[in-house]
């Protein structure tokens, strides 16, 4: 299921992003940079099962590799340290980050040929929006 994810994908479009990162507790000057920011996502799956989600920008390129329901550390790209677990739900790629006794989601599906990531943090939601690459 998760191979209908792999490939590269370009950001089209980023709403309610600033809400998010507010929500989530990033700085006023990371947020500037995060708003202006339209990375491209890379995912892969290595022959051992291992997934691969490469966000990669001119200001930052952050990855972390996992398998499906394992949970791992992850150091975010506004450098939060979280305890994440990634799991298929419902035919979408539900990543959970928890730190310092917080939780956000993201959740990323495929609509329409595009891949669309939720970033869910209590009622403020992102809605970031990709297409693949030629």
């Amino acid at each position: 299921m998760v191979e209908k994810f792999v490939g590269t994908w370009k950001m089209i479009s980023s709403d309610n992003f600033d809400d998010y990162m507010k929500a989530i507790g990033v700085g006023f000057a990371t947020r500037q940079v995060g708003n202006r920011t339209k990375p491209n996502l890379v995912v892969s799956v290595d022959d051992q099962g291992f997934v691969c989600l490469k966000s990669q920008s001119t200001f930052k390129t952050t990855e972390i590799k996992f398998k499906l329901n394992e949970p791992f550390e992850e150091q975010t790209a506004d450098d939060r340290k979280t305890r994440t677990v990634v799991t298929l739900e419902n035919g979408k790629l539900v990543q959970k980050q928890c730190w310092d006794g917080k939780e956000t989601n993201i959740e990323r599906e495929i609509e329409d040929g595009k891949l669309v990531a939720k970033c869910i943090m209590g009622d403020v939601i992102a809605v970031r929006t990709y297409v693949m690459e030629a």
